[in-house]
């Protein structure tokens, strides 16, 4: 009789070849639809919120009336010290008191404002959109003292992942400068200028890293400037603040750091 031999088989299954996932944090960039940067005369603005804000000594009342939805007419009055240039480090502030009137027109693709002082000064300010990308900004100072008076034009592009600013100002003015997005987070640019009537040129550029939580930005020119500064965001309401600025033809040094604590109905921010 025959017996009968069952030898098991082992099937064989292909080994699956585990395929690398990306994690949360590890999205997929779209180079083709990378986001608008600031402008770049504005890469350092959160720093400049928090460490440089809008102080003054003294009194000052301001008054604002609305004539309608576009019209209105404000009135400022200030008393207290005012600095004045002086050749050597020490500050020179003299008494000062002065009255302001100006009229301001807010449009959708059009303001103006106007501002009037009682020592004899006018400064006007323009910005219009000529189309939804292309913007002009005009501003200009008069007054009595000689070669005080100065006035600047910008036309300033936005593109889709890159902004560009040209310049044109009394002097013999010239500048133009450019920014573009490489990643979602990371921006490069540069800056050149022409003061012909200083016969005095330069070249710059900058780049800037911003999340959710914190801006860091680099800056560097040819007339010796180089500044570095960061923001972090520690809340909703609070962020902290440092920047450091070296001028290498000078050898000044200077750096600061503070804080901003937003509070519901008002912000402060003292910096050392």
């Amino acid at each position: 009789m025959a017996a009968a031999l069952n030898v098991p088989l082992t099937a064989s299954t292909p080994t699956a070849t585990a395929l690398p996932q990306m994690t949360k944090g590890e999205e997929k960039v779209d180079y083709l639809n990378l986001p608008c940067p600031i402008p770049y005369e504005e890469i350092h603005r959160e720093a400049l919120m928090s460490l440089k804000p809008e102080l003054f000594e003294g009194m000052r009342f301001d008054f604002t009336k609305g004539l309608n939805q576009k019209f209105s007419l404000s009135h400022s009055v200030f008393m207290g010290p005012m600095e004045i240039p002086s050749q050597s480090s020490e500050t020179i502030k003299i008494p000062a008191a002065h009255y302001e009137f100006g009229a301001n027109f807010i449009d959708p693709k059009l303001m103006l404002f106007g501002r009037v002082m009682t020592d004899g000064k006018l400064n006007a300010r323009v910005k219009c959109d000529l189309t939804e990308n292309l913007s002009l900004k005009a501003n200009s100072q008069l007054t009595n003292e000689p070669h005080m008076s100065h006035g600047m034009v910008s036309f300033d592009y936005k593109g889709k992942d890159y902004r560009t600013q040209f310049q044109l100002g009394n002097g013999a003015l010239f500048g133009a400068n450019y920014i573009q997005s490489v990643t979602p987070h990371l921006s490069f640019g540069g800056e050149v200028f022409w003061a012909g009537q200083h016969r005095k040129s330069g070249i710059g550029y900058a780049a800037r890293y911003n999340t959710d939580k914190m801006v860091a930005t680099g800056q560097v020119a040819s007339t010796g400037l180089v500044a570095l500064s960061y923001v972090q965001k520690v809340s909703e309401k609070v962020s902290l603040a440092s920047d450091f600025m070296y001028n290498y033809m000078s050898k000044d040094v200077t750096a600061s750091f503070g804080y901003d604590y937003i509070l519901r109905q008002s912000d402060s921010g003292p910096s050392p």
